[in-house]
């Protein structure tokens, strides 16, 4: 039996390259974001096995993550790494008193997300193969091109260039003040991708329900995979609502951060999609409840960000599902996803896959070791 003697934590920020914009930026609700901050989590046992995983935040809550982690991780020490429900419940209970979702779990989330690493590493599998895959590729589509900082013409010539380089699909940000603009927008990429190819649009919750309702029939025209997002996250009844008017798929999800929350959104009906973020929610432990619910009702699954996670997930996930790409995480790692003929490939590397690169190492902040 083997032991976990090391547990290191980092704290990493990302820059990007230029300031991200979707709506909640163009209705002042956020400001433009410029940089992900990560909280990694490596782990070490007896017999010199290593798993590493990680969770992040956009705009707030990076340090409070990194804060959360450091005051639980020493419980980890000396435990079986193979026991990945009892260690999940311990650390619940170690910060028991700041509850089951937001930052107390998203610190669990990159704990758990190197525990299951880990797992897979020791069988030498990748992680979906050790879940149980459905398939060796999922379908893939490209968000990172389609904000609404770039102007539409860019829109079009990364939507190109995505196609080429093997993504599936194409989604777009919405949302703006003037649904007009929207539209015209909407409309130069349908246009401009012609009627085969899948496109989505996203409006990052900005909406309230009237306008989803009208803006929404309008777009049917556009034979979209799903509107995404259309009304606040927590409004399950709006969503439902939405989701039984129209034709287009409603899709939600990512932005709730426990189990919980999406339970209410299935027992609602609110999305025909539902788009957990396995950091948000937690780790993998909970995503994997949560498929099994998803399934259950016969939902279809497109999980937000984090491919690097996601893939494996969506891979395992009994109905064809999606998977989200975004190459801004790729400095971090020293390995690459591949994409073909729409789909991208489940790598054959034990674990998730990935090790971290220097460059991730030349962005930590801050980090701290526990040893047993």
């Amino acid at each position: 039996m083997d032991r976990i003697r090391q547990v290191k934590l980092s704290s990493v920020v990302l820059p990007l390259d230029q300031p991200i914009s979707d709506a909640k930026v163009l209705t002042r609700r956020q400001r433009p974001m410029t940089e992900i901050v990560f909280l990694f989590a490596e782990i070490a046992t007896e017999q010199e096995q290593r798993g590493i995983g990680f969770s992040y935040s956009k705009r707030a809550g990076g340090p409070a993550q990194y804060a959360h982690a450091k005051e639980i991780a020493s419980g980890l020490i000396g435990e079986d790494p193979s026991d990945i429900g009892k260690v999940y419940d311990k650390l619940l209970w170690a910060g028991a008193s700041v509850g089951r979702s937001g930052v107390a779990t998203q610190a669990i989330a990159a704990i758990d997300v190197a525990l299951w690493d880990l797992k897979a590493k020791r069988a030498d599998l990748p992680l979906a193969k050790l879940l149980g895959a459905h398939r060796d590729s999922v379908r893939a589509y490209n968000t990172s091109g389609g904000f609404l900082h770039a102007p539409i013409e860019e829109v079009k010539e990364r939507a190109s260039k995505s196609l080429a380089d093997g993504i599936g699909g194409i989604k777009i940000k919405v949302g703006q003040p003037e649904t007009r603009i929207d539209l015209d927008r909407v409309r130069a990429v349908r246009e401009h991708l012609g009627d085969d190819v899948p496109l989505m649009v996203d409006a990052n919750q900005q909406w309230d329900r009237p306008t989803a309702l009208r803006f929404g029939r309008v777009l049917e025209q556009f034979n979209l995979v799903w509107i995404e997002e259309p009304l606040d996250a927590y409004d399950a009844v709006g969503h439902a609502e939405l989701a039984a008017a129209l034709d287009t798929p409603i899709a939600t999800g990512e932005m709730l951060s426990s189990v919980g929350e999406h339970v209410r959104l299935i027992e609602a009906r609110a999305a025909d999609i539902i788009q957990p973020d396995a950091p948000r929610i937690g780790g993998i432990t909970p995503f994997l409840k949560l498929a099994t619910l998803a399934d259950h009702n016969g939902l279809q699954l497109a999980p937000h960000f984090a491919m690097e996670i996601h893939l494996h997930l969506a891979a395992a996930y009994p109905r064809e599902p999606w998977v989200e790409h975004f190459e801004w995480l790729n400095p971090l790692f020293n390995e690459r996803l591949e994409t073909v003929d729409g789909r991208m490939l489940v790598p054959d590397r034990p674990g998730l896959g990935f090790t971290t690169s220097e460059q991730c190492a030349r962005w930590t902040v801050d980090s701290c070791e526990f040893h047993g």
